[in-house]
């Protein structure tokens, strides 16, 4: 069986406007039940380490209707983490960079996450991001300089569907950054989920309700570990 590093972003305040974000519950326990329900093993990571910071709007009802991940959070699954420094590539098999709005801010140029990632891609292992967790890869360089999802084709999280205001405050959009560096496709918005796979190792999700779909993708893609 497989293991599987899940990093989640460690939580950004900004005080000035009144907004504090994390990660996503979703994309975390959605695909981790998938994973873990195939027998394989998840390990969690932060830039922090320790308890990371939920964005807590993943809990409410247009999110999480039946209370389904709002109990699994409530159950401390995601309560420890390590931190990313102390994370060694050789010991996973994938990795899983986990969305939410925070990873635009801890995540996005952790420079422990980029080594990560070249090293989990060197050794033939799966790299894995959700909805916002794709900002990394865009800063991942390789020895040539480039990014590790150059020319590749990618998702991740839409302009159109980000909340209100919300990108007058962003560091950044993603949309924007993956459209410069990589092939940006978020595929139908009518259509519920949508992941992609840039190559035979790299595969990013659209938004939270692509999560189960990354789950069924890895799992996919691990069944010979």
């Amino acid at each position: 069986m497989a293991k599987v590093i899940a990093v989640l972003s460690s939580g950004h305040k900004d005080e000035q406007n009144n907004y504090e974000t994390g990660w996503w519950a979703e994309e975390l326990f959605a695909p981790l039940e998938r994973l873990e329900g195939a027998g394989h093993t998840v390990d969690l990571a932060s830039p922090l380490g320790g308890k990371p910071v939920l964005d807590q709007v993943s809990l409410q009802s247009d999110y999480d209707p039946d209370g389904k991940y709002k109990a699994m959070y409530e159950s401390g699954r995601a309560d420890s983490t390590v931190k990313l420094a102390d994370v060694h590539a050789r010991e996973y098999d994938a990795l899983l960079i986990v969305g939410g709005h925070g990873a635009m801010y801890d995540l996005a140029k952790d420079s422990h996450l980029h080594s990560l990632i070249n090293d989990m891609y060197d050794q033939g292992s799966i790299v894995a991001a959700e909805c916002h967790g794709p900002a990394p890869l865009i800063w991942a360089t390789r020895p040539d300089g480039k990014s590790i999802i150059e020319g590749k084709t990618v998702t991740g999280y839409p302009n159109e569907i980000e909340p209100e205001g919300l990108l007058d405050i962003l560091p950044f959009s993603l949309e924007d950054e993956l459209t410069k560096t990589a092939r940006y496709d978020k595929g139908s918005l009518e259509k519920k989920a949508h992941a992609v796979w840039a190559d035979d190792q790299i595969v990013t999700s659209r938004d939270p309700f692509s999560s189960e779909l990354m789950g069924e993708e890895l799992v996919k893609a691990l069944k010979n570990k």
